[in-house]
């Protein structure tokens, strides 16, 4: 029989947002509960090593991923897993209701949503295998890997075409591949990317399934020209695909300010243009997501939230951000 449950906060994902957050949270001794449908970690359980994270030169993205969740549970938050939730909704007494799909619902009057975002994957065989083992959708994150190799970048937008060339600085040589003839890229980084003597693009072609070796690591593509049908290997240790990414900002009912991606737009405290509801992370409308700049925005969201709530407590007004600009007392 479903459940109700009352806290302060109620944050939504178990990503390095989500578990910065509980602990500022949680040492802030709310009532904080985090809600998240698999395992904590988020992205980073799609890393094998991460090597941009301060204090820490090299550690598995599992291993930190971990050593966040334990961190947050440390200072009191209570962290659900397996928890899908369905809708987050504002009531008209101010409170929030976030509903799973279980029919459970968490009351609270602040909620942070760190729900991150969702690379679009190609769909092919190996793809998922391999990811973290050749297959990557974070130049910045793993390009470091892969120095002096040959790989190979799936897209034909500004991402990856910048990305094409940010990888030349560590790969000796990139493929982009794009199934059409022509870039929707901007001419710009168009140009730039036709300038670089280490990138080849190859045109009206897919990536048709991912190969490894006996290791485990990727080291051939099957791609095939749209045009001709005909199909060749391609020698490549790591293929990076950016053909989109999704914020996960569906569940959230009724309007709530964003850019022309989906990304939510917040203010400098990270709340939304709904009042109490904050962001945090990949969802959040910014120039770069790292795990630094995650932890970052959780922080500062973490402690927005429990100055919203002594607001509320003392009868006091809170800034709202107004629509896509702007604020107001």
């Amino acid at each position: 029989m479903p459940n109700t449950y009352q806290h302060e906060v109620v944050i939504i994902g178990a990503g390095p947002a989500g578990m910065c957050a509980a602990m500022y949270a949680g040492r802030a001794m709310l009532n904080t509960v985090v809600l998240e449908r698999g395992f904590p970690g988020g992205e980073l359980l799609n890393t094998e090593l991460v090597e941009d994270y301060p204090g820490f030169e090299r550690i598995l993205g599992s291993e930190l991923a971990q050593k966040f969740a334990d961190h947050a549970v440390k200072f009191g938050a209570t962290l659900r897993t397996g928890v899908t939730v369905s809708t987050l909704r504002k009531r008209d007494d101010g409170l929030f209701e976030t509903v799973t799909d279980g029919g459970d619902v968490y009351v609270s009057p602040t909620a942070i949503i760190t729900a991150g975002g969702t690379p679009v994957k190609l769909g092919i065989p190996g793809e998922l295998e391999y990811a973290g083992r050749g297959v990557s959708y974070c130049a910045i994150c793993d390009g470091a890997f892969f120095r002096n190799q040959i790989i190979a970048v799936v897209g034909g937008g500004d991402a990856a075409t910048e990305e094409s060339d940010f990888l030349t600085r560590y790969a000796s040589k990139v493929y982009l591949i794009h199934r059409r003839d022509e870039l929707r890229a901007s001419k710009i980084l168009q140009q730039r990317l036709f300038d670089n003597p280490k990138i080849e693009v190859i045109w009206d072609t897919v990536v048709e399934r991912v190969e490894a070796d006996a290791q485990g690591l990727v080291n051939n593509l099957m791609i095939r020209n749209v045009n001709t049908g005909v199909a060749r290997h391609l020698f490549a240790t790591g293929l990076f695909v950016f053909i989109g990414f999704r914020p996960n900002t569906g569940i959230i009912e009724g309007h709530v300010a964003h850019d022309d991606m989906g990304y939510l737009l917040t203010d400098p405290n990270m709340q939304t243009s709904i009042p109490g509801l904050f962001a945090a992370g990949d969802v959040r409308a910014q120039l770069t997501r790292q795990v630094t700049t995650a932890v970052g925005d959780a922080t500062t969201a973490a402690i927005a939230a429990e100055k919203y709530l002594k607001a509320l407590r003392d009868g006091e007004r809170v800034p709202v951000i107004q629509g896509t600009g702007g604020y107001t007392a």
